[in-house]
């Protein structure tokens, strides 16, 4: 007796290994993805402007990137005491404004390099609906608690999403030719819409993505990572969300990782994954008695491991101390 549906990944064509450089741009999802390739030590670059929610946004962040358009003054805004840019998260803010535009600029230059090596670019759609800034006629990425009178609340219609999912492959791909790009669909849900706006949203998204992965233009060396389907269809049960009932819980995120992973990343890959884990476990373990015979044996054989691992990989990078 089967108590659950299964929803069927095809195994990747030019799946990720340790030679991989993965760019991951979007929503909150990509933050998860990006996080758990960091702990594992592949070369990637996540979010550089911070979470970004709709493709329009995606869309002109990898436009300026590539084509190396610096933010200027005129990008700015001065509210509450911190200078903030509508095309990036509040985690830039700064009190400066000649440092928030080295920080924006400084991650352009980084995004711009990144690409320009890259192997794949990772992007998780969050919402189709976008705020448009009336002064300035402009769609943009982070309302930044302006309030919402000066913005017009729209949705994508499924043309628009496809033709900026279209733009951003011939954006990346104008920089590196054969890249890689896999699309998802957040499961997170964005129930502050509505939960009919969420569902209308999120049905924009999927339709958009397949479109473009239907045309052999765009198709070829794209695919899809169902995320969004995995959360709704094999973990359909609010004990797989957090307290807020609207993000997948820990416990989601490292099952739908599991499926990317078996799905997305090579098996010699994988057997690595497995010797970096056993050393993140090494240096996350606390010890009693930190200063006994027993405990530096351990952190020698920590150390030959992070050796061995970083002759094979030079670029892998272990805090240890002691």
């Amino acid at each position: 007796m089967r108590l659950q549906t299964h929803v069927p990944i095809p195994q990747a064509k030019g799946a990720i290994d340790y030679q991989s450089r993965i760019v991951l741009l979007g929503s909150c999802f990509s933050d998860h993805m990006g996080g758990k390739l960091e702990r594992y030590r592949f070369r990637s670059l996540q979010n550089p402007l911070g979470i970004l929610f709709h493709p329009r946004a995606i869309e002109n962040f990898l436009e300026r990137a590539v084509r190396a358009e610096m933010y200027g003054p005129e990008a700015l805004f001065f509210q509450k005491g911190q200078w903030h840019c509508f095309d990036a998260h509040s985690e830039h803010n700064d009190s400066n404004e000649k440092r928030i535009l080295q920080k924006l600029n400084g991650q352009l230059k980084t995004t711009r390099a990144f690409l320009g090596n890259a192997t794949h670019v990772f992007i998780t759609l969050g919402t189709a609906w976008t705020y448009r800034h009336l002064k300035t006629d402009t769609t943009v990425a982070n309302c930044h608690k302006v309030p919402q009178k000066e913005f017009a609340k729209e949705l994508l219609s499924v043309s628009e999403i496809t033709a900026s999912l279209e733009n951003i492959i011939s954006t990346v791909r104008s920089l590196k030719q054969g890249l890689k790009v896999v699309f998802a669909v957040s499961p997170v849900r964005h129930l502050k819409d509505g939960f009919v706006e969420n569902q209308r949203s999120k049905a924009h998204l999927l339709s958009a993505v397949h479109q473009v992965l239907g045309k052999a233009t765009f198709g070829d060396n794209s695919s899809y990572f169902p995320s969004y389907e995995i959360q709704m269809d094999e973990l359909r049960d609010y004990r797989f969300y957090g307290p807020d009932m609207v993000h997948p819980s820990p416990v989601a995120v490292d099952y739908i990782w599991e499926k990317f992973k078996g799905a997305y990343i090579t098996s010699e890959a994988r057997a690595t994954m497995d010797a970096v884990e056993t050393v993140q476990k090494g240096l996350e373990h606390r010890p009693f008695y930190p200063d006994s015979e027993e405990h530096q044996q351990f952190l020698r054989s920590l150390r030959t491991k992070i050796t061995y691992l970083k002759e094979k990989h030079p670029w892998m990078a272990f805090p240890l101390q002691g």
